[in-house]
């Protein structure tokens, strides 16, 4: 079990308030950028607000795509994703774009490609942002992993699932009373002490592999996306709850559909 000390907490609260996280190189700070298409801060204009964002606009490898049967090539495998997760201590943020569960420590690790890939951090999108054969479903998370190598080609990369409305998710249950607080606003942060990654379930056989970009500001390329196969399931009310979270202009936090520019795009089975 991963327990971080009160200097090392510090140093994560520090971090994650600076504008960039050093993690995912997400932008932290939501107010120069939203979903709402009339305010003129919207997905199609996130290239034209910064010059460091200039790829959400002119970018070749974006991200989200659609995972159409058509463009998929099946790769059989008999090996799954290595996954090596851990209980860490984490804080739930809500960075008003997103709901996010930044973990403190080490929470474990994944392999790709013989590269290692720390967890970092957890959120969601709703609807999800991928879709496959053009279904969009009802939410979507996305696993943020820092490569441990600094000299690896990708630096990043992100597990996706996607859920369909259905029984609750396990995972979320755990966390809906931090996540209920975040909706009154008591805090931004919430520190409900360990949090096992290892909750939360994917297929580790079957999944789709493209690289990509992040999905919000500054749209950083180069990042290797693993999409689920499988498709989970949440109940209404949770989806209902991250929503209203989250700020107004984010109750619908996908970014659109990205052209693939024909890109390669694997679908990992058995």
């Amino acid at each position: 079990m991963c327990i971080a000390s009160p200097i090392r907490s510090l140093l994560f609260l520090i971090i994650v308030l600076r504008p960039i996280s050093i993690y995912s190189q997400e932008v932290q700070d939501e107010r120069d950028f939203d979903y709402n298409k009339e305010s003129g801060k919207g997905p199609e204009n996130w290239g034209k607000l910064h010059k460091e964002w200039s790829a959400c606009n002119n970018g070749k490898m974006q991200s989200p795509i659609d995972l159409s049967n058509n463009r998929v090539d099946v790769v059989h495998k008999s090996k799954k994703l290595l996954r090596n997760y851990k209980p860490c201590n984490a804080i739930i943020i809500n960075r008003g774009h997103d709901i996010g569960v930044h973990w403190e420590g080490y929470a474990g690790s994944i392999e790709i490609n013989g590269t290692s890939y720390a967890l970092k951090q957890a959120h969601w999108h709703s609807p999800s942002e991928h879709t496959i054969n053009n279904r969009r479903y009802s939410l979507e998370l996305h696993m943020v992993h820092k490569s441990t190598d600094p000299t690896s080609k990708h630096q990043i990369a992100v597990i996706g699932v996607l859920y369909k409305i259905g029984k609750p998710n396990h995972f979320l249950s755990k966390l809906g009373r931090n996540i209920t607080s975040l909706v009154k606003q008591e805090s931004e942060h919430r520190h409900p002490g360990v949090i096992d990654p290892r909750v939360i379930r994917m297929s580790c056989r079957r999944y789709y592999n493209y690289i990509g970009s992040l999905t919000v500001p500054p749209c950083t390329e180069g990042v290797i996306w693993t999409i689920s196969k499988k498709v989970r399931t949440v109940s209404l009310d949770q989806v209902k709850l991250l929503r209203k979270a989250v700020h107004d202009h984010a109750a619908k936090n996908a970014r659109p559909l990205q052209p693939d520019h024909k890109r390669g795009i694997q679908l990992i089975s058995p």
